[in-house]
């Protein structure tokens, strides 16, 4: 037997419990009249009295009582149906009519052949929704909170409505689905993954796990792959400010002792400041090469040459050392020595220190309260605790709470303290990752986004998965190009690549104009993603190869950002 909803239980309860109250009042109201004023009425009369006194519509011919006990009673009923009338809409009759009219959720799974199956929807999942609906596979939401239902169901997900304590689900339409995500309670996730294999589903199982205690259990239990969401983030983040844990150049030194990579932070006084690629001149002044631009904690690779430079971006650049040295007369380097910073107190910052300290670097932990690992105790968004702890000339600022408003806050008044220093940032919802960026963090990374692109890797068969951007500077022959002048920018409006410096012989030429021209005997180095590299293959036949005399593998320089790349 279905059981009935609450509101029509709360009804029922009002409907029923009326008429009752409406007799006891009768009877006592009969019961003091006959006794305390004297005058006899009727159970009819009483009763008629109770009903309209609570309805507040008047008392017939009683309208004046002279006993104390009569009149406090008398004033009572009045109040109680005053109160009476209050709380019967708001309580009982406006959440039936809601509920009688509004649009039933569904209570069972339907065919999930080729969908996802989504167990309870937060913030671990969001990226995945849309990496989901971008590939165009269906998904399925399996929520027990009805409120958050509703609001998955007006953003139109589907979505089903059950609770794994009043009901055991039926899973069987899982088999042929693509997937089953679990962002459950670790116990609830044991009794799905159970569930799912019971009714013969063979597919993909990940659990995302609370406690990392318990994923040999849940593996154990079914599931094919099973991880912390905030552990991963908390890698990501120590990867992204540690040079230790993921080389920024782990092969630069390969391409000669003549060029160098950079990453300068512009300053509101450099010249840069305000103008674009083109008008900023930066390979004509100083003899670098702009290989990317950081923006919003995004990578512009190959920035077009329309990009504005603004004050705080960070030039990635290549150049000899007299070059970079010229450029870094003009903007900042960034630093890349002296302690980390950990501001906050969640769980993730935790990690990201553990991580840190690992991998040998010297870390500094900041956090309201005394524990062991903490190093300076205080209001972690104080200016004046951060200034103790040696914010300013830190290399990085690791901030890190439980809420993303705090890690908002945090990021500003430590962009306030230190200008220049390399704020990275980690956020539980990925759409308060760019009002913590617009708040000072020069990177930020949310659960979701971490989550969100390890969940897709397995769902959707990708062929990697990469958390950080990536620049590769590559060993090319001249190829077609020799000849011919590389000094203007066709080459780069043709394949999005840039050539960074020639090896000619036993010189590097790092600093060239309009005139130099390619020899076929030349080695080029070409900076590009992957993609744009290989339209440089395309577009210029007998490249992908250096001269046999001095060929040597492709090089990636994995450009940092500037905390470091890689994930």
């Amino acid at each position: 037997m279905a059981r009935l909803p609450k509101s029509f239980r709360r009804l029922l309860l009002l409907v029923a419990s009326i008429p009752l109250l409406v007799v006891l009042l009768g009877i006592l109201y009969q019961l003091g009249m006959n006794h305390l004023e004297g005058q006899v009425r009727t159970l009819g009369e009483s009763l008629q009295w109770a009903a309209a006194t609570l309805t507040t519509t008047g008392y017939g011919r009683d309208s004046s009582w002279t006993h104390p006990v009569m009149e406090f009673f008398v004033i009572f009923v009045e109040f109680a149906g005053v109160l009476l009338l209050f709380l019967v809409f708001p309580v009982f009759v406006i959440p039936f009519l809601e509920e009688r009219f509004e649009v039933r959720l569904p209570g069972v799974l339907p065919d999930l052949d080729g969908h996802v199956l989504i167990y309870r929807y937060g913030p671990a999942v969001t990226s995945l929704l849309e990496e989901l609906e971008q590939a165009d596979v269906p998904s399925v939401i399996f929520e027990e909170d009805e409120a958050v239902a509703r609001r998955l169901h007006e953003r139109e997900h589907k979505v089903v409505l059950g609770n794994l304590e009043d009901e055991d689900p039926d899973l069987s339409h899982l088999v042929g689905a693509r997937g089953l995500v679990l962002n459950g309670h670790d116990d609830d996730n044991a009794v799905m993954i159970l569930g799912a294999r019971y009714h013969g589903y063979e597919g993909p199982i990940i659990a995302l796990v609370e406690d990392p205690n318990r994923r040999p259990p849940l593996l154990r239990a079914g599931a094919n792959i099973a991880f912390t969401p905030s552990h991963v983030l908390a890698a990501a983040i120590a990867a992204r400010a540690s040079v230790k844990i993921s080389p920024r150049l782990s092969t630069v030194r390969q391409l000669g002792q003549h060029l160098q990579v950079a990453e300068l932070r512009i300053h509101a006084s450099s010249p840069f400041a305000g103008k674009s690629v083109a008008d900023a001149r930066i390979r004509a002044q100083t003899g670098a090469t702009v290989v990317g631009l950081w923006s919003g904690g995004e990578l512009l690779r190959q920035p077009p040459v329309s990009t504005i430079i603004g004050v705080g971006m960070i030039v990635v650049a290549v150049g000899g050392p007299q070059a970079i040295e010229r450029l870094g007369a003009l903007a900042t380097p960034v630093r890349r020595d002296g302690v980390l910073l950990i501001v906050g107190d969640s769980e993730i910052g935790r990690k990201v220190a553990s991580f840190l300290r690992e991998a040998g670097e010297q870390v500094r932990v900041v956090q309201p309260e005394a524990a062991e690992g903490v190093d300076v105790v205080g209001d972690p968004l104080s200016p004046d605790v951060l200034k103790k702890a040696g914010a300013a000339d830190a290399q990085a600022v690791v901030v890190s709470f439980d809420s993303d408003s705090a890690t908002l806050l945090a990021s500003a008044v430590t962009r306030n303290l230190a200008p220049e220093v390399v704020i990275i940032a980690a956020a539980s919802r990925a759409e308060n990752v760019s009002r913590i960026h617009r708040a000072g963090a020069d990177f930020a990374l949310s659960v979701g986004q971490v989550a969100g692109q390890l969940l897709a890797y397995h769902l959707l068969g990708q062929e990697s998965v990469s958390l950080e951007a990536e620049i590769k500077i590559v060993s090319t022959s001249a190829g077609t190009l020799a000849g011919r002048s590389i000094g203007t920018t066709w080459i780069r409006e043709k394949t999005g690549c840039s050539i960074v410096a020639v090896e000619r012989g036993d010189e590097i030429i790092v600093e060239w104009d309009e005139q130099l021209t390619l020899q076929e005997s030349d080695t080029v180095y070409v900076s590009g993603t992957s993609e744009t590299i290989a339209e440089y293959f395309r577009v210029f036949p007998g490249t992908q190869h250096a001269p046999a005399a001095r060929q040597r593998p492709a090089y990636i320089v994995e450009s940092s950002d500037p905390g470091g790349s890689g994930a």
